[in-house]
């Protein structure tokens, strides 16, 4: 709940990028490689953003983005600052009533 910022709502400003996550707390992807077997097959530096690997990179990998694994829907780094924005503006106006 308290990463949800459904409850505890003083905390959320607290916004973990599930790329950074990641890596450092699994540096090799053996997480991403067991349960997403499409990536298992990526290198390292490309395994929590593999629609950064160059299209020889996912060839070899055998896993073309957006082909065999979807795009990324959102950009974390825009979202996250624009849903901390309209976060802030809730905590504020609920401190007013």
């Amino acid at each position: 709940m308290w990463l949800s910022a459904s409850a505890f709502f003083n905390s959320y400003f607290r916004v973990y990028s599930p790329i950074a996550f990641g890596k450092n707390t699994d540096k090799h992807g053996d997480y991403i490689r067991k349960y997403l077997p499409q990536l298992a097959k990526y290198p390292e530096n490309y395994i929590y953003e593999p629609w950064k690997a160059p299209l020889a990179t996912q060839r070899a990998a055998g896993c073309i983005i957006g082909q065999d694994y979807p795009r990324p829907i959102v950009d974390h780094s825009i979202v996250m600052k624009r849903n901390l924005d309209r976060m802030a503006k809730a905590y504020k106006a609920g401190e007013t009533n």
